[in-house]
């Protein structure tokens, strides 16, 4: 795919995330990017609005500066904002957002090709709760985890920027460590979630079953307590011949 098919997938998946009728972003919340090849990538400028993402508050950033910051402790957040800046293609361009950083580790990842980061209510409901680590780490339901994987990751309130996006490419390479794949989710604690994969439909299934799936949590946490999935029926639904034929299917 060329970058202005990138730029234009990205800006629909944005406007999409975006619209508030979803409950996904409100205002300059939450954030998507995009890759176009194995040195640049697209990401939201700081401050755009999701549902009204235009060519203009999108961001074109190399790689290789922001990679090599997330292995620098020592940045004060003047240097962070002044690498933010110097990261852009066109000098011209919009500052990039803080969570650019995070963005540049995820799409660096096998098969990963797009990201979306919103603060959806229903499942920072959970998120903001002693809940969080169930809500991760067990199913409730089989497209959930089609859709979301046999886990997510979960990511402790972190300083967003440079420290959270650290923090990111720690648990996530404990769970590739683990899975063998990169994740298709990761909950933010006290903030919000992001999901990741190699299509736009991708990202838009995972963060749609996420929320749909925050909302059974909850109600079911209200009638008494979430009924799990067993580990064995969900690896079991993870591992089935027929659902990685649907997830083909779905460009999952």
């Amino acid at each position: 795919m060329n970058s202005n098919a990138t730029l234009q997938e990205l800006i629909s998946l944005s406007q999409f995330l975006g619209d508030e009728r979803r409950q996904l972003a409100i205002l300059g919340e939450g954030n998507t990017s995009a890759k176009i090849d194995d040195k640049t990538f697209f990401v939201k400028a700081s401050g755009s609005c999701l549902e009204t993402l235009s060519e203009d508050d999108l961001v074109a950033c190399h790689f290789a500066p922001l990679l090599e910051m997330l292995g620098n402790d020592e940045l004060s957040d003047q240097q962070i904002e002044d690498q933010l800046f110097a990261c852009r293609v066109d000098p011209k361009s919009k500052k990039p957002s803080v969570e650019t950083l995070f963005h540049a580790y995820l799409l660096s990842l096998p098969g990963i090709e797009y990201v979306g980061h919103t603060h959806s209510v229903t499942v920072n409901q959970i998120l903001c709760s002693p809940l969080a680590e169930q809500f991760a780490t067990r199913k409730l339901f089989p497209d959930e985890i089609v859709c979301c994987g046999p886990q997510s990751v979960l990511v402790p309130y972190t300083d967003p920027g440079l420290k959270l996006s650290q923090v990111i490419r720690e648990k996530c390479q404990k769970f590739i460590d683990e899975f063998g794949a990169p994740p298709r989710v990761i909950l933010l604690q006290n903030h919000g979630l992001i999901t990741l994969g190699k299509t736009p439909g991708a990202v838009k299934a995972a963060m749609l079953m996420a929320h749909k799936s925050a909302e059974i949590f909850v109600g079911a946490a209200a009638l008494g307590g979430p009924t799990f999935l067993e580990p064995d029926d969900v690896d079991r639904i993870a591992n089935r011949i027929d659902e990685h034929y649907r997830q083909r299917a779905l460009k999952l």
